[in-house]
């Protein structure tokens, strides 16, 4: 198997027994026994246990040979030979105290840890007539122009209680009245203008009459 996904397998393995700081190391330069150091922790013996023999189970699944453990008895720190790559499942005081991250992390391996497993795809089961009946019935879409909704004017405001004012009229009422006493003050002026016209003859003559006595 290829190492990467070697040890994609091995991740998983650990992931599903909820494994705490995993880490993936990359040992070629360092040994040729194996290409991969993976270190992870567990919180009890039960748990490296648990997870030691997840990882067993992960890659036997995959095709690959049985991997031997070393460990079990205690639960303080396992490990689990896969070939190409090597598994050390410890409790997080043990981990600390060899700080094997020290002794083979020098070049760290980039992988996706803790990402959610792809969801599986479910069948869509057909609706019954009980679904049909409780779904909520869709309006018919007609094709053409949306009509406009109609307009609504606002309705006058009512005069306030207790007051006598009576409310306004509307502007097109009083605006025949506005015609009607300009019309009636001009045909007024027009009516001055011609009578001082007929007397302006009259009153000359009578101012010559005036003048020639003198």
């Amino acid at each position: 198997m290829d190492i990467r996904k070697l040890q994609r397998v091995i991740v998983d393995g650990l992931e599903d027994v909820k494994a705490q700081n995993i880490v993936v190391f990359n040992t070629e330069h360092l040994s040729p026994l194996f290409e991969r150091v993976i270190v992870a922790s567990g919180t009890s013996n039960r748990q490296t246990r648990s997870l030691a023999a997840s990882v067993r189970d992960a890659v036997k699944s995959a095709g690959e040979p049985a991997p031997r453990t070393e460990g079990e008895d205690n639960g303080e720190w396992i490990i689990v030979d896969c070939g190409a790559a090597v598994v050390h499942v410890m409790q997080p005081a043990i981990r600390e105290y060899y700080h094997l991250e020290e002794l083979w992390g020098d070049k760290p391996v980039r992988m996706k840890i803790g990402a959610a497993p792809p969801a599986r795809l479910v069948k869509a089961q057909p609706a019954t007539a009980e679904d049909r009946r409780a779904a909520p019935r869709r309006a018919k879409t007609v094709e053409g122009p949306v009509p406009k909704a109609p307009v609504r004017r606002a309705a006058p405001a009512a005069p306030a209680r207790g007051s006598s004012a009576s409310p306004r009229p509307a502007a097109r009422k009083s605006a025949p009245a506005r015609h009607v006493v300009r019309t009636v003050g001009v045909k007024s002026a027009v009516k001055n203008a011609a009578a001082s016209a007929r007397a302006a003859p009259v009153r000359r003559a009578a101012a010559k009459k005036t003048s020639a006595k003198r």
